[in-house]
């Protein structure tokens, strides 16, 4: 079985936002405060995330994650990669944590954080990675299961999402092929992004994840990467399909 932590369900400012004033920056309910981002997958003794941004170290405190197995990027912006100074608790513990990108996003992160990726003269208290390339768009293995990356575009640039069993993980999507989305017809668990209602030139607006998901015809979809403009989780939740819902910060499953 496999266990998804949604670690945080935000968009790349979180929410609250600083300084808004926005009815749903200000609301009191706890499904209304999103981290950054990103989702943890367990099975037996094992522990993956999707992506690490900038609440990293504070969502592994959260969870009590004390091991990691590895980090799949889905792409380079900060939002889901700043925090991957963080993982050096589990470095100085387990040796080099394995990363899995794209050769775009491992460059980038190459440029940013090149005390990590150094090869020799290493600094002293510096984590350092194993890095896997996603090529070729195959299949890889993490642990003792099998992910499938999903290509798709966040306006124009590369992002992947990945399933793994009968979970399909996408973020920050706008585009995917009719190729790409039959890696996951049919999959148990969905989770995509759903930004707000208005339209945005790259990612999936309300009405366009609800497309997606008809599509797609999972037996259950969670919405994530969701904007303050998006709504109040409780209002929004009412209005939305059988079997869809609004993913929140915290929320388990098991699949």
């Amino acid at each position: 079985m496999l266990k998804i932590t949604f670690l945080g369900t935000g968009t790349s400012q979180g929410i609250p936002v600083i300084g808004s004033k926005h009815p749903v920056c200000l609301s009191s309910n706890p499904k209304d405060k999103r981290l950054r981002v990103s989702v943890l997958l367990s099975w037996q003794d094992y522990n993956f995330v999707i992506d690490c941004g900038p609440d990293f170290r504070q969502q592994m405190l959260r969870h009590k994650v004390d091991k990691l197995d590895g980090i799949l990027f889905t792409h380079e912006h900060s939002d889901h990669t700043a925090g991957i100074d963080d993982i050096r608790p589990f470095f100085f513990r387990q040796g080099d944590i394995p990363v899995f990108a794209d050769e775009v996003v491992i460059n980038s992160l190459k440029r940013r954080f090149d005390y990590i990726f150094a090869d020799d003269n290493r600094y002293p208290g510096a984590p350092a990675v194993k890095v896997n390339f996603i090529e070729n768009n195959k299949p890889f293995k993490i642990g003792n299961k099998t992910a499938i990356p999903i290509e798709a575009y966040h306006n124009r640039l590369k992002v992947f999402g990945f399933r793994v069993d009968d979970f399909a993980y996408l973020t920050d999507i706008k585009t995917i092929s009719s190729k790409e989305i039959d890696k996951i017809r049919g999959v148990k668990v969905l989770s995509v992004n759903a930004l707000r209602i208005e339209p945005h030139h790259s990612h999936f607006n309300l009405e366009e994840a609800l497309a997606f998901v008809e599509e797609v015809n999972p037996e259950k979809t969670y919405f994530s990467h969701i904007s303050h403009y998006l709504g109040f989780h409780e209002e929004v939740q009412k209005k939305l399909p059988k079997n869809v819902y609004l993913a929140y910060d915290n929320l388990t499953l098991n699949v």
